[in-house]
């Protein structure tokens, strides 16, 4: 605006070209900015539309509003924002039928045909393209506006609208009925037939936020390996990308009403790793058995949830979960818990005793700082510098390696700034290692080493990234559903590459190497293989360190004093309590250096079996056992509706020739909805006993559902 006000042509061409350029930045990085400028109604086609008038002023101020140029450029911009509403009108219902009701992975529906998605050039980004379509316009004008010569403005302006309108029209064909997915009927038909033949009888159903992939994602080797049928339900799209490899087949269904149609008469065991409220979509099904199995075992209050009582059932890994719903009294009953083991823990090793590597490696991993302020959630915000500043300056060296949880700094900025902080000194320390002569002679001698390693996954990424590009690169969601099917052979490769890339990379840099990592490679456990000692705060993941028998440490960030600590929280009874000062970390180190002053192995290897349970017979065995034994509860519910059900459709003749069709037709329905109220809603085949057609079914077992939900109003 200021140099159009002045005016000046080449400041106001080089102003321009800064906002076009900050534009581009910000949505390539995705930035916040991006949509908290949408909020405040500076959204991206009004930064356009405003850079333009700009343009228009700038030629008024110019002296040149009476000539044609001026016309010119009103009248491209004019028709060139006409053009927004037809594109904008294509690209979203393009997308919208292409959105279909679910996206699967390792669920074959070749009974409905789903073609190819358009490229990617044409819809990724699409009204960001659509608006940049202006520059050869504002280049143009602002060259004729400089030099006089009129006509490069003319074929700037022609220029931007025919490259607009050959955007519109390229876009038309991908709006024809062969080019979209079918509707969502004949999708849901088409899962539902899959259903049928699949037969799934164990059940995953995941929901949550985008952060909360890795609850999920901790379930899917156990899944592959439960008796039965497996199948993992989950709700949010967004979640699907975050999955993990997994050869399950996957049904993601956001919609409610579509998850409550399907047909999952088979399924007798439904698992639940979150307490979130969508869980109750599916909790309605009677067929089934519920069963919570969390996502970690700890301390936490959100281990004893009061949600957890409209489950059958709560499995727990120990002993200690059971015992810490008696003392929550928060009305899940004893007899419906279950002790299952810690299935997800076999990929622990557990400690020889000695150092892995010639000097230790502490692992600090703290959890995240909650929904709350409570200063006992995270030993982050209070203790964390205090106790990476300890470890780095210890009598003896170690190395650090560091790994946040993956919710830290969401909620507090303080406790992004600290994580950032740790980082920044791991690094800065690191670099200080490395110039220090012995660390030095280390690195030369160990040099082909590591470069062997480092080359080594690169190779692994590389192949890791052609197996996972199924499909081609600019399919879309609906594309992805058609071309994600399991194939052994692939996820044979990928396990075995994952495993080779783990060594590898523990091997791409020195052992004395601070580290800090993030995402979801190398995984949690990984890094407890990798460590000596843990330092970490009251979560599930003092409770999995354990299994490893090493030495740890937990943090009292509230300060409630050793003692009461240790009464308050089952899990830190075999390990260091630290202050926030960390002044106590000396006691874990010597734990690590000499076996003989590791005064608290024993005590580890009791709380380990009581928080984990035995560790005959395997979690697996525990866990399969107790599967098939829920599934049988869920049989003998199932037959009992069907017999009661079945003994009303034998009365039904003989009252009939007594007192005629109308009254049997009352009395059926009353002792039905007694039934029902009763707590039964039938299964198909018993319906068909019934009396009613087996093509209905699936309609009065959800009919019989809604009068459950009335019958005690009634």
């Amino acid at each position: 605006m200021l140099a159009a006000l002045i005016p000046n042509i080449w400041f106001f061409a080089a102003a321009a070209a800064v906002t076009y350029a900050a534009d581009w930045y910000l949505h390539q990085r995705g930035s916040y900015l991006i949509n908290r400028l949408g909020k405040v109604r500076a959204g991206l086609s009004i930064r356009f539309l405003v850079r333009e008038l700009m343009l228009v002023l700038l030629l008024a101020r110019l002296g040149l509003a009476q000539e044609p140029l001026f016309y010119t450029a009103v009248a491209c911009f004019l028709i060139f924002y006409g053009l927004q509403a037809p594109h904008g009108a294509v690209t979203t219902l393009i997308r919208l039928r292409r959105t279909m009701p679910v996206v699967t992975r390792n669920v074959d529906l070749n009974a409905v045909r789903i073609p190819d998605a358009p490229p990617g050039a044409l819809l990724r980004r699409a009204g960001e393209k659509m608006l940049h379509l202006d520059v050869p316009a504002m280049a143009g004008i602002l060259i004729a506006a400089g030099t006089g010569e009129d006509t490069v403005g003319y074929a700037g302006a022609a220029l931007s609208l025919l490259l607009a309108f050959c955007y519109v029209v390229a876009l038309l064909p991908y709006m024809r009925r062969g080019r979209l997915v079918p509707s969502a009927a004949a999708v849901l038909k088409s899962v539902d037939t899959w259903l049928r033949e699949y037969q799934p009888t164990v059940v995953l159903y995941f929901s949550g936020s985008n952060e909360s992939a890795y609850q999920g994602n901790m379930w899917l080797e156990t899944m592959a390996r439960v008796e039965g049928r497996p199948l993992i339900i989950m709700r949010e799209r967004g979640l699907v990308a975050q999955l993990a490899e997994t050869s399950v087949p996957v049904l993601c269904v956001p919609a409610g009403t579509h998850l409550m149609n399907l047909d999952l008469s088979t399924v007798r065991v439904c698992l639940y790793p979150a307490n979130v409220g969508k869980n109750i979509h599916i909790l309605r099904v009677p067929t089934m058995k519920h069963v919570f199995i969390g996502h970690g075992d700890s301390d936490k209050l959100a281990s004893v949830n009061p949600y957890s009582k409209v489950y059958d059932e709560v499995w727990t890994a120990g002993r200690a979960g059971r015992d810490r719903y008696a003392l929550a009294d928060v009305g899940v009953r004893d007899e419906d818990i279950v002790e299952v083991g810690r299935p997800q823990l076999e990929p622990i090793k557990s400690w020889t005793g000695t150092a892995r590597n010639p000097i230790p490696t502490v692992l600090y991993a703290p959890t995240w700082e909650g929904w709350d302020d409570s200063s006992g959630n995270t030993s982050l915000l209070l203790a964390g510098e205090n106790i990476v500043r300890r470890l780095l300056a210890a009598d003896d060296p170690v190395r650090i390696i560091y790994k946040p949880h993956p919710f830290t700094g969401i909620r507090s900025r303080t406790a992004r700034a600290v994580d950032a902080r740790i980082s920044a000194m791991l690094a800065k320390a690191a670099a200080e290692r490395a110039a220090e002569p012995r660390w030095t002679a280390e690195a030369e001698r160990t040099a082909a080493d590591l470069s062997a390693a480092q080359a080594e996954l690169v190779r692994i990424e590389a192949r890791l990234a052609e197996l996972a590009a199924v499909g081609r690169p600019d399919g879309d969601e609906a594309e992805e559903s058609r071309v994600s099917l399991a194939d052994p052979v692939r996820e044979a490769e990928v396990a075995q590459l994952r495993a080779a890339w783990n060594d590898a990379y523990w091997r791409s840099f020195g052992w004395w190497e601070h580290r800090t990592v993030v995402g979801t490679e190398p995984k949690l456990y990984d890094c407890f293989n990798e460590s000596d000692a843990m330092v970490s705060d009251i979560s599930s993941v003092v409770s999995d360190f354990i299994a490893s028998g090493k030495p740890y440490a937990v943090t009292d960030s509230a300060a409630l004093g050793a003692e009461e600590f240790k009464r308050q929280n089952t899990a830190v009874r075999a390990g260091v309590i630290l202050s926030n000062g960390a002044e106590e970390l000396d006691e874990l180190l010597a734990a690590v250096a000499d076996p003989a002053a590791d005064t608290l192995a024993g005590a580890r290897r009791e709380l380990k079996t009581y928080l984990l349970g035995p560790d005959e017979p395997t979690s697996m065995e525990q866990f399969n056992a107790a599967v098939r034994a829920l599934a049988a509860k869920a049989e003998a519910r199932n037959a009992g509706v069907a017999q009661r059900l079945g003994d009303q459709a034998i009365a039904v003749p003989d009252r009939e020739a007594d007192t005629g069709e109308g009254a049997v037709t009352g009395e059926l329905e009353g002792s039905a909805e007694a039934e029902v109220g009763a707590g039964s809603v039938a299964e198909p085949d018993a319906v068909a006993v019934a009396g009613v057609a087996p093509e209905t079914a699936m309609e009065a077992a959800a009919e019989s559902a809604v009068i459950e939900g009335t019958s005690s109003v009634r």
